[in-house]
């Protein structure tokens, strides 16, 4: 594929359709473009900072090299409870710190939309993880289509919506919103991860 786009949380799930992909980079073989899409209002890899940090919130793990929001980080209440972890897993972070791939940061709106179209054309009601990701891929679709490129595109749909259709209800009906967090709140954050050497 030219393109590689999956939902982020911590990185298990883009890992494992990114990383069968990726190795054809390292060899020169390939120069697929692996995009990780991420809520707007958990940042972490697209606005996060690469330090070692816990990777739970009272502190008991040991100190792990990644792109964090800090350990106390409090996300908003978004639906795609799954993308709500405030760092990324050690060998993402540091693929993203070598530039083997990017995030994006995707609106919780936004998100939903593109899950009601998909599930309208594909007959496949996504979760709102998912949407993450499949909102990413109509980005570059619309991209490719704007710029008359023939791009070959491969997401991830990590899983059905069945569970979710309350969050449906609520997209459809108005009650959701859009949530972002301010730099001056990442600061905050970032104040109390642990300074190394």
């Amino acid at each position: 594929p030219d393109q590689v786009i999956a939902c982020f949380g911590g990185g298990s799930n883009f890992g494992g359709i990114a990383f069968p992909f990726l190795r054809h980079n390292f060899t020169g073989e390939r120069h697929t473009e692996f995009i990780a899409a991420e809520p707007e209002s958990c940042p972490k890899l697209t606005r996060g900072k690469f330090e070692y940090d816990f990777g739970d919130e009272a502190g008991y793990t040991p100190l792990l090299p990644m792109f964090t929001l800090g350990h106390d980080f409090k996300p908003a209440n978004i639906h795609a409870g799954g993308l709500r972890y405030h760092g990324a897993g050690m060998i993402i972070s540091q693929l993203l710190k070598d530039g083997y791939l990017h995030g994006v940061d995707i609106p919780q709106l936004e998100s939903f939309k593109s899950g009601m179209l998909f599930a309208q054309t594909e007959g496949i009601i996504p979760a709102p993880e998912s949407c993450h990701a499949i909102a990413a891929t109509i980005r570059e679709a619309l991209k490719a289509k704007e710029e008359g490129k023939e791009k070959v595109i491969l997401f991830c749909l990590s899983g059905h919506g069945l569970i979710d259709m309350p969050s449906y209800d609520s997209f459809i009906n108005g009650d959701l919103h859009n949530y972002s967090v301010s730099d001056e709140e990442i600061q905050q954050f970032l104040k109390d991860v642990p300074k190394v050497d």
